[in-house]
């Protein structure tokens, strides 16, 4: 295609196109939390974002990717901040007891209260009728864990050949229980309940 017929996308242009991508998916997420999933148009999103009803579709189609694209975006914030997590709570040579309990204690209380988890969950808890994120984008968090007790094993912190079920009985014992704990009235609790799993896990593992 000719020059005259495409135009230049000027570094300019490019921004202005981000910036109307990033307000539409701001006001689709504001409004699929507010009003769920069947009861959003996007005739309403363009209103929200400020933008034309033809500006939404050139840039993300119809209602449904709208919805998984924000799905994604708030996917994402959540999986580099488990990324993180491991990175800086279960670095190789620290003392593994104090590691694993870190990395429970710090997904619990910043990773699940934090505004993107909640924002996920109320995005995907109201029905079951809306779209769902792939398998491989939902297990990319659990996949991670599972690379670092794979490092773990082979560096003879722990005794496993089955990594994911490791990884697996961690979270059970730690995360998970510790979820089911977590009520708001004493964070003792919850904190209490991932040091046992710990130790649970660390006597099965060792």
């Amino acid at each position: 295609m000719s020059r005259a017929v495409a135009p230049v996308q000027t570094p300019g242009r490019r921004r202005r196109s981000e910036l109307k991508k990033a307000a539409i998916l701001d006001a689709a997420e504001a409004l699929f939390v507010a009003d769920g999933y069947e009861r959003v148009s996007v005739d309403a999103i363009a209103a929200r974002a400020q933008v034309s009803k033809r500006t939404v579709y050139d840039h993300f189609g119809e209602k449904e990717a709208i919805f998984l694209r924000v799905l994604e975006r708030v996917n994402d914030a959540l999986t580099e901040t488990i990324r993180v997590a491991i990175e800086e709570e279960l670095p190789p040579g620290r003392d593994l007891r104090e590691a694993l309990t870190a990395f429970g204690k710090r997904v619990v209380t910043e990773a699940f209260p934090s505004p993107d988890y909640l924002t996920f969950q109320r995005l995907t808890s109201r029905q079951s009728s809306v779209p769902r994120l792939s398998e491989d984008a939902r297990d990319r968090p659990e996949r991670m864990l599972e690379e670092r007790f794979a490092a773990l094993a082979a560096g003879g912190e722990i005794r496993t050949e089955d990594h994911r079920l490791a990884a697996r009985h961690y979270t059970a014992l730690t995360i998970s229980l510790a979820l089911d704990a977590f009520d708001g009235a004493d964070p003792a609790e919850p904190l209490a309940t991932i040091t046992a799993g710990v130790d649970a896990f660390l006597r099965a593992y060792r």
